[in-house]
């Protein structure tokens, strides 16, 4: 009878371990000249390093009877086509399914089994995020033709998460464009500038943070929308205001490093964004401590976040049309549902 799995290997897959700080694969006798003449060959550091690597080994899985072996083929072809971030919680997700479902046949898993899962978990929104994980990997099982049918899609419904409705009044953003800067250049002015485009564009962090010089053209500020560039690839054209020409200005002179390619850079004049990771550490960091002196020397003491601006900005539209297009949102229903938090002003019948 096999040993059990220490519990930082549960949710792996077969043969792979995690010790000292990195994910191992033991490879089964007689294919070590296929893993450099290794037996116990190192994949990475984190999941998605170790889940690069053995795609390089494996070319994928050819057939699938159990979730966890249609995991290991989503893991190595649909995973590393997501977003840096995206991947990351894609793999946290697969290894705790990995863990409840994945000695399951893949017709097996009925409604309730899934019901189940998100009842008992600590986590409800964790656990639908998770859900929604083993439900693409199975409608990409009908694609393969591992199954013939979704088994629970269409079948099971959670309750939706309620939206945010914290809107940032005019005198809030007054507030926070007048805290005094301690610095020439960078940190509060930095914020403040981003503050000011972004209520003018509604443009998402990812989008402002890659914004570079050439991106500024004569016929207005050009926007690639990162989320979208590899389904839509579409582009959009802000065009300039005086307003935002104005906005744009003081990031410039915000700017530490003032020969930088990128609009919004830090003291090294590289741009906050780690394509690699997709994280912006140093852009949190700034905003971070930006809200606390925020709170602690203006009048605002109700926290709000970027994307409450990026609600504001599409709150303050005139339309629905023009905030869903400031947005850059495929469906105005999104839009008017998760964005538009003014109330809406109805007049009397007489």
């Amino acid at each position: 009878m096999p040993r059990e799995r220490k519990p930082e290997n549960k949710g792996l897959p077969l043969r792979w371990r995690h010790t000292h700080g990195a994910y191992y694969y033991q490879v089964p006798p007689g294919q070590e000249a296929a893993w450099d003449g290794k037996k116990l060959f190192r994949l990475g550091a984190t999941l998605a390093d170790a889940y690069t690597a053995w795609a390089e080994r494996l070319r994928y899985v050819q057939d699938a009877k159990t979730v966890a072996q249609l995991l290991d083929r989503y893991a190595l072809e649909v995973i590393p086509k997501k977003a840096v971030t995206t991947q990351a919680q894609n793999h946290s997700a697969v290894k705790k399914i990995r863990i409840a479902f994945g000695s399951m046949g893949l017709a097996d898993i009925k409604p309730m089994h899934v019901y189940r899962y998100v009842d008992m978990a600590k986590g409800k929104t964790g656990a639908k995020r998770e859900v929604e994980v083993l439900s693409h990997a199975l409608t990409k099982a009908v694609e393969w033709g591992f199954i013939d049918r979704h088994p629970f899609k269409g079948e099971t419904r959670f309750e939706g998460e309620k939206s945010r409705t914290r809107y940032v009044e005019d005198w809030e953003v007054v507030e926070c464009l007048s805290l005094a800067a301690r610095r020439k250049a960078g940190s509060v002015l930095a914020a403040q500038a981003y503050i000011r485009i972004k209520l003018l564009t509604g443009l998402r962090r990812g989008d402002m943070l890659r914004l570079t010089m050439s991106d500024l053209k004569e016929d207005g500020m050009h926007v690639e929308p990162h989320k979208t560039r590899d389904s839509t690839g579409k582009r959009m054209i802000i065009e300039w205001s005086d307003e935002l020409r104005s906005a744009v200005a003081l990031a410039k002179g915000a700017r530490p490093m003032k020969l930088s390619p990128f609009l919004f850079c830090n003291r090294d004049g590289e741009g906050y964004i780690d394509e690699k990771t997709g994280r912006a550490g140093g852009w949190e960091s700034l905003w971070r401590n930006f809200i606390t002196r925020v709170m602690d020397e203006t009048k605002v003491k109700e926290h709000f976040t970027e994307h409450d601006l990026r609600a504001k900005c599409a709150s303050d539209a005139t339309t629905l049309e023009h905030a869903r297009s400031l947005l850059a949102h495929a469906d105005s229903k999104l839009t008017d549902r998760v964005y538009r938090r003014r109330p809406e002003v109805v007049k009397p019948l007489r």
